[in-house]
């Protein structure tokens, strides 16, 4: 009996190598997927395509979350505002990482809890809401240039051809154009946000990380049953 080694030492021999797997595979696709999400930023940063990469922008991040966990999104977020601030400097590091790692940590969350996309977008547009203003905000402090007051400039002129073209001749209130263009950068990212889940719908289930199911309307309107 004394020659036959006993089930519960072999197997925990066999988990053996797989506990020892784990830190370093974790640590390695923490670092292979910072430095997508800095190389993506990076990428378009200097030959934009439009929106097309945009979207991708919190997306890397979010999969770490999906894969490894809390500690993990956020160490890939750390990791690749430090990447950008070493290419790029510290300034366009600090307008990725809010919102866009900030996000991706949340949308992790979100899609690891199965919530609905009306909540994960919800709760996205609002931090995606605070970075425009925030990233207006870094850009006076640095530059000195209010883009907020362009756009409000904007705004009104779109809002007195609105007026002209109904018959009205007052001018808009600053309330209303205030309010207007609030609205708009709340509906900007609304509609970002509604993009980034479509692509990580289609993306991350074939990488076996699936995210929670969209809307049935829209599962009808991508002629996409499950």
């Amino acid at each position: 009996m004394s020659d036959y080694p006993s089930s519960k030492v072999d197997s925990s021999k066999l988990l053996e190598p797989h506990l020892r797997a784990a830190p370093p595979l974790r640590m390695v696709e923490t670092a292979f997927l910072a430095s997508a999400a800095s190389l993506i930023y990076f990428i378009n940063y200097y030959f934009p395509v439009g929106p097309l990469l945009q979207i991708f922008f919190p997306v890397p991040v979010a999969l770490l979350y999906l894969r490894w966990g809390n500690r993990a999104a956020w160490m890939g977020a750390l990791v690749s505002g430090l990447l950008l601030s070493v290419l790029m400097g510290p300034s366009r590091s600090i307008i990725f990482v809010v919102p866009y790692g900030l996000m991706g940590v949340l949308l992790g969350a979100t899609w690891k809890r199965r919530a609905p996309w009306l909540v994960s977008i919800g709760l996205a547009t609002l931090l995606g809401a605070f970075g425009t203003f925030f990233r207006l905000w870094l850009l006076l402090v640095l530059s000195g240039e209010d883009v907020w007051v362009y756009s409000i400039t904007q705004v009104t002129n779109l809002l007195e051809w609105a007026f002209l073209k109904v018959g009205l001749l007052t001018q808009p209130s600053v309330t209303l154009v205030e309010a207007v263009a609030i609205a708009v950068v709340f509906l900007n990212n609304v509609i970002y946000l509604f993009a980034v889940h479509l692509a990580a719908w289609f993306l991350l289930d074939r990488l076996g990380n699936p995210i929670s199911r969209p809307p049935r309307w829209v599962q009808v309107l991508m002629d996409y049953e499950e």
